[in-house]
């Protein structure tokens, strides 16, 4: 029952939100670093908006996956402009982005004295530059997570920079921001952040408010992603799913995740698809696994009344089991769409080394159950 708890400092959450920028932008500094994702077009509104503040922008674009050449190439711009704050715009890419270049802004070295595995994994030693974050996608929960993914693309593998400070000061989030999510970011973005809510709740650190938050999440993923998907301008849809996302990122920061990020992290540096898709191909099949391994070599773990609760939240239905709940998110898949991992690249050659490289990923740690080489294997062979 031992447990921290921490968040962004502020969280707005409103249709419209947006709007608030101005007001929000006095308090943060005079000259912002506004990271973006590849779209200037969905941009220009935030950028009208500083403008009309009084803020001096330098936009930086984050057109794909964060490398951290991008990262360094950003904080030489920021260093020019004296960008005194930092607000990142669009979806966990651009967030996670934003959240490094604000903290490294402030902390000698560079990021590879910061990030794990392939660093040297220090502490930051100042608070970040203030930072905004202001999601226009419903999948990571970035804006109220202590990391940022980055891309080593020398090593083939996504790390984390993660710290308590990182927390960005503001989380603003408007639900008609994501309204023009095509299908299928509709779907592999939801399908994250229906993750993001399974594993912190099935994981091997839970705690009573993350538990509290998975429920509430799951419930509005379980009844809105799939209408989502298929009517784009639902807003109570994309409300749930944006409040789904926030309560995911809510909950990964404060418990753990598992074997779903667990393996798509190390695949996000080998293959060519996007986070999202590649945790929406892994979700069904690393549910099964972990459910059959628990079962088999720890029948009497607590984790297997979680998922025969998960199976009733999913549902909807009280009677349902751990089985009905598998059945549930296969068929949620099957429906979104979601493509096999050969449609990203992955071959059978490549297993082997995904198998190494997620035996040692930071989010594997979390897992309720230790899977083998050939559990692992097993999830990647059925995911081509």
């Amino acid at each position: 029952m031992d447990f921290e708890f921490a968040t962004a400092a502020r969280i707005i959450f409103a249709d419209g939100a947006i709007q608030r920028v101005p007001e929000l932008a006095g308090r943060m500094g005079t000259r912002a670093l506004v990271v973006l994702g590849r779209s200037e077009r969905r941009a220009l509104p935030l950028l009208d908006l500083l403008r009309a503040a009084r803020i001096a922008t330098t936009p930086v674009h984050v057109p794909g996956e964060p490398t951290i050449a991008l990262v360094d190439e950003a904080l030489a711009r920021a260093r020019r402009a004296g960008s005194d704050w930092v607000v990142a715009m669009g979806g966990g890419s651009a967030i996670d982005a934003g959240k490094a270049i604000a903290a490294l802004l402030t902390n000698p070295g560079d990021a590879l004295n910061y990030l794990e595995v392939i660093g040297e994994g220090k502490a930051l030693s100042a608070p970040p530059l203030p930072c905004m974050a202001i999601p226009t996608t419903a999948g990571t929960g970035a804006e109220v997570t202590k990391n940022a993914v980055l891309l080593a693309t020398e090593h083939r593998t996504k790390v984390s920079l993660r710290h308590n400070l990182m927390l960005p000061d503001v989380a603003l989030l408007d639900p008609e921001l994501t309204h023009s999510m095509p299908p299928e970011v509709t779907a592999n973005t939801g399908l994250d952040a229906l993750t993001q809510l399974i594993e912190p709740f099935v994981c091997n650190r839970t705690n009573p408010l993350t538990d509290a938050i998975c429920r509430a999440g799951l419930a509005r993923a379980a009844r809105s992603l799939a209408r989502a998907y298929h009517q784009p301008t639902a807003g109570s849809a994309r409300r749930d799913m944006a409040l789904a996302s926030l309560l995911g990122g809510l909950a990964l920061a404060n418990a753990k995740l598992g074997a779903v990020h667990g393996i798509a992290g190390p695949l996000g540096g080998m293959l060519t698809g996007a986070h999202g898709a590649l945790c929406a191909r892994l979700l069904p099949l690393v549910m099964t696994a972990n459910v059959h391994a628990l079962k088999s070599r720890d029948p009497l773990s607590p984790v297997q009344a979680r998922f025969a609760e998960l199976g009733c939240i999913l549902t909807g239905d009280a009677t349902a089991d751990a089985q009905d709940g598998l059945a549930w998110v296969h068929d949620l898949c099957r429906e979104l769409h979601v493509l096999p991992l050969s449609a990203h690249g992955l071959t059978r050659k490549d297993i082997p080394v995904a198998v190494e490289k997620s035996k040692h990923a930071s989010s594997m740690q979390g897992n309720p159950v230790v899977l083998t080489d050939d559990e692992l294997t097993a999830i990647l062979v059925a995911a081509l």
